[in-house]
């Protein structure tokens, strides 16, 4: 039992880490540096750290016996939406964390991204996606506050 513990907590430290990196890289790095490509890593880190919040709440459910784990990620997420109120994230929060996956998955698959003016455009087919600091402060919010829920949710 401690080994599975460990396993979502872990995950869950993972995830504050990386949020740590995505707040200085917003309110300081960015700031000083103004490169485009700092918006990049910032999603990159933000939608990792969602990604490990989502584990670790259903590394957690599953260790209490209250979902099952399975194979296919859409099938977790299911879970993961059905938790959702549990944990008291709302709908627009939810909409905000499919966004973030939506945009983080984009940006791995998408062959062309490139700066323009204060914005970062990701181009995946004949759709493009635009990064912008104000965006990934919000972003960055809600991981934030994922992350909150979750440890607050753990700790009862």
């Amino acid at each position: 039992m401690k080994k599975k513990a460990e396993k979502y907590e872990a995950s869950l430290k993972n995830a504050k880490q990386l949020l740590q990196t995505a707040d200085h890289l917003t309110y300081t790095t960015y700031n000083i540096v103004k490169d485009n490509k700092i918006l990049l890593k910032i999603l990159e880190d933000v939608h990792k750290s969602v990604k490990l919040t989502i584990n670790s709440i259903l590394q957690y459910e599953y260790l209490h016996k209250n979902i099952e784990i399975y194979k296919k990620p859409k099938e977790n997420f299911k879970s993961f939406k059905n938790l959702s109120e549990k944990y008291n994230i709302g709908q627009n929060q939810l909409e905000t964390v499919i966004k973030i996956l939506e945009i983080g998955k984009k940006h791995e698959e998408s062959p062309f991204e490139f700066g323009k003016n204060d914005k970062m455009v990701i181009m995946t087919g004949d759709k493009t996606d635009t990064l912008t600091i104000e965006k990934m402060k919000k972003y960055l919010l809600e991981a934030k506050d994922l992350v909150r829920k979750a440890e607050i949710a753990f700790n009862r």
